[in-house]
């Protein structure tokens, strides 16, 4: 979603179609920038080269952060560097652990700038915010100083990749028999505690409102970026509302409903918002009114 300034774009959640029009801009160079890299969207960056034959000409550069908690908590798939690097003659990877920046170039020609990682939710799933710059010096300037941070990181080849993610099965197995070592209680403990977060964190989300407004106020802003179905809806809304939008248990907080009955909440949301005159149903969609 996007609203255009000129040379400049806003990129907006989810912004999945301003990433693969970016893609397949690339004619000579491609630039990744993200500490979290997933192998479903490396697959879309090798499917966009080599839809249009460019995999063994185009020069593609990764600056990522290789820290092996990233793996072991499933923030980076090494296997996506691996696909990377086996696929692309002109590939190099750099490893920069301090980096937190999310760029992506085409080029001289685009460049977005994003709090997006290179991963499912980073494109497709969060709630994320960036800007797209087209042509110009901005978008020389971006690529010139990232190409300077490169010179900072270390240089790492396929083969070391492949060493380094034979490693991480090791650390896999040691660190599922350490987690299998703590005491049932412990972990007992852990989980009571983890949902008295939970809930307290609700009671904060519940003070001074309700499920209808909370519903309501999301939906209206949905529906002002464009008409959708209920069922499109749905998955927008949890995406912006995990804790609400929880499908496995219900729960009362302070007279607030939280849990498997969203769904239902949503319906009687809409329903009020019609009533005021906020949205409307047409066809198969409701859109913003106003």
């Amino acid at each position: 979603m996007v609203a255009v300034l000129r040379d400049t774009t806003l990129v907006r959640s989810p912004w999945s179609a301003t990433f693969r029009e970016l893609l397949y801009e690339v004619e000579e160079s491609l630039l990744l920038v993200s500490p979290f890299i997933k192998r479903s969207k490396v697959a879309q960056v090798l499917r966009a080269l080599e839809d249009r034959g460019i995999e063994r000409s185009v020069r593609v550069d990764v600056l990522t952060d290789l820290r092996p908690e990233s793996t072991l908590n499933g923030s980076t798939d090494l296997e996506a560097i691996l696909d990377l690097g086996h696929r692309l003659p002109n590939f190099r990877l750099t490893y920069l652990p301090s980096l937190h920046a999310k760029v992506y170039l085409a080029d001289q020609k685009a460049a977005i700038v994003t709090s997006g990682n290179l991963t499912e939710s980073g494109i497709s799933g969060n709630i994320e915010y960036g800007v797209l710059f087209r042509g110009g010096r901005v978008v020389r300037e971006i690529r010139n100083d990232f190409e300077a941070y490169a010179l900072l990181g270390a240089k790492v080849s396929t083969e070391e990749v492949a060493g380094l993610l034979d490693a991480m099965g090791e650390l896999k197995v040691l660190f599922r028999r350490a987690e299998q070592t703590v005491r049932a209680q412990a972990r007992r403990a852990f989980r009571d505690r983890l949902e008295a977060t939970h809930v307290q964190l609700l009671r904060h989300r519940a003070r001074g409102t309700t499920i209808n407004r909370i519903l309501s106020d999301t939906i209206v802003f949905l529906l002002a970026k464009g008409p959708l179905k209920t069922t499109e809806l749905h998955p927008l809304i949890q995406r912006i509302h995990p804790d609400i939008c929880d499908d496995s248990v219900d729960r009362i907080i302070d007279g607030v409903h939280f849990g498997k009955k969203w769904k239902h909440h949503v319906r009687g949301a809409q329903v009020c918002l019609r009533r005021e005159g906020r949205i409307r149903y047409v066809g198969d969609r409701w859109e913003f009114a106003q």
